[in-house]
């Protein structure tokens, strides 16, 4: 069986990522909660968001009924340390 490698900094494969998606993850950011899949180098969010393009979100459907994101989705506010911001040095 040939293992097809997404994050290839954490070692997650497609498989790994829909065995999240099909517990519910539906976006990314869930993902990267679930396995640090896209919390690197951040070069495989885009194959991420291609995998879970492609199949059914049930969640994703409780959103679009208007029911609250982060209680239906059971996430916290806090980023995902790609997305945190990175300090600037301060001007000389």
């Amino acid at each position: 069986m040939t293992r097809v490698f997404v994050c290839s900094c954490f070692g997650i494969t497609e498989k790994q990522v829909k065995e999240h998606a099909d517990a519910g993850a539906c976006t990314p950011r869930q993902i990267a909660s679930a396995c640090k899949a896209g919390t690197d180098c951040g070069s495989c969010v885009r194959r991420i968001q291609a995998i879970l393009g492609r199949g059914a979100c049930p969640r994703r459907d409780l959103l679009d009924q208007g029911a609250p994101a982060l209680a239906t989705l059971g996430e916290s506010s806090e980023p995902v340390a790609a997305e945190r911001a990175v300090p600037q040095p301060a001007a000389a």
